[in-house]
């Protein structure tokens, strides 16, 4: 697949540190888990009773997460998809359940122009991040308006990284002033499957050290105009034989990603502010079967051994069939959520009030720790720059 005018995404530090850090209350016994536990069972009250004190997560962020009652904290936790033909639409969920985020897809440009986004940041206390998924090539959202731009393959093979740069850049500008504030861009997928497969030529090359200097060239650009990239899908996607949309696919083992698939992620992690959005895979030697987007295993990959402390997202939860062939929606965010997603990402029909009145009986019993909330929900706040390290 996935801050607005307002947002100092000015791309906040924090966003991209690399320091280790135990994937925030994983469904393991960790020591982090334990007092996740622990305040979850404390958060039992009604939800029109005070917030519950914010356990450790970010420093700087502890007391804007105090401020905000459970069910706030919830929410900013959740993007969901909305209808890029109704401009209303966004204001419509963000009035009424006060996420974190919208993502807006498909070629319907309304919602893009004339300052139609007004009225949603209006809506919302919090700034919401405006989301959608640029790459170039088949996988554009404003070519409508602005022009079109390249595949991640052709640009690879016929431009230098820094025209690459310099076109994110532009793109971002673009994205920008139509107030979009998170580009789900760029792929880092490692392969050289057929065009129009479902990596296909979204991968800039099936030479990883290719894809660090055009991906990490892209996101650059994006970062220079104010936009906060996302690299996807990890822990990759490019070598699978199959699409997620239709069903759980598998990687290659893990073993074989760690010299291939995740050397992107390892290069990449840390030269600047950028989130990360974890894909429907089944990784052997990892995820035991699962999606790695449900799989508390492959959140600690991501925040142990790489260290990295900023944003985590899922691919889309509602709309692809490796998750609703075994999950309804609420129950696949929450699932995510325990493995350690800081966002849960969803583009087709899902009531976000629901959702939300499943994930708060989840903290009251402790199946969601509160240590989990209000660390995810920090990471949230500072990738909107909202508090800084």
């Amino acid at each position: 697949m996935l801050v607005v005018a307002g947002l100092a995404v000015g791309i906040p530090r924090l966003v991209a540190a690399r320091h280790p850090e135990p994937a925030a209350g994983t469904a393991s016994g960790t020591a982090g888990n334990t007092e996740g536990n622990t305040e979850g069972n404390t958060a039992g009250a009604p939800a029109d009773s005070p917030a519950p004190a914010a356990a450790p997560g970010l420093p700087a962020c502890a007391p804007k997460v105090a401020a905000l009652p459970l069910r706030a904290r919830l929410a900013q936790r959740l993007w969901v998809g909305v209808n890029p033909a109704q401009p209303k639409s966004a204001r419509t969920v963000v009035a009424a359940d006060g996420i974190g985020g919208i993502f807006i897809g498909g070629n319907p440009t309304a919602m893009l122009r004339a300052n139609a986004l007004a009225p949603m940041r209006a809506a919302s206390p919090l700034p919401v991040a405006v989301s959608v998924d640029e790459e170039g090539g088949r996988v554009q959202r404003i070519d409508q308006l602005d022009g079109s731009i390249p595949s991640a393959r052709v640009m690879a093979q016929t431009m230098t990284p820094a025209q690459v740069r310099a076109l994110g850049a532009k793109r971002g500008k673009q994205l920008r002033a139509r107030g979009v504030t998170v580009d789900m861009a760029p792929v880092l997928d490692v392969g050289n499957q057929p065009a129009g497969s479902a990596i296909g030529d979204r991968s800039f090359s099936a030479d990883p050290n290719t894809v660090v200097s055009y991906a990490g060239a892209f996101a650059s650009g994006l970062r220079d105009a104010g936009v906060l990239p996302v690299f996807k899908h990890f822990p990759g996607h490019g070598r699978v034989n199959g699409d997620s949309h239709a069903g759980l696919v598998s990687t290659p083992p893990l073993a074989s990603l760690r010299t291939d698939d995740l050397v992107p992620y390892r290069d990449l992690l840390g030269t600047g502010p950028a989130a990360v959005m974890v894909g429907h895979l089944n990784v052997p030697g990892l995820t035991g079967g699962q999606p790695a987007s449900l799989s508390p295993a492959a959140y600690q990959l991501l925040r142990g051994d790489f260290g990295f402390r900023g944003l985590v997202m899922t691919d889309d939860l509602g709309a692809m069939r490796a998750i609703t062939d075994q999950h309804d929606l609420p129950d696949a965010v929450l699932t995510a959520l325990r493995a350690g997603a800081d966002v849960a990402l969803w583009t087709s029909d899902g009531d976000p009030g629901t959702v939300l009145d499943r994930l708060q009986v989840a903290v009251r019993t402790g199946q969601l720790p509160q240590a989990n909330v209000d660390q995810a929900t920090a990471r949230v706040l500072a990738a909107k720059g909202l508090c800084t390290d």
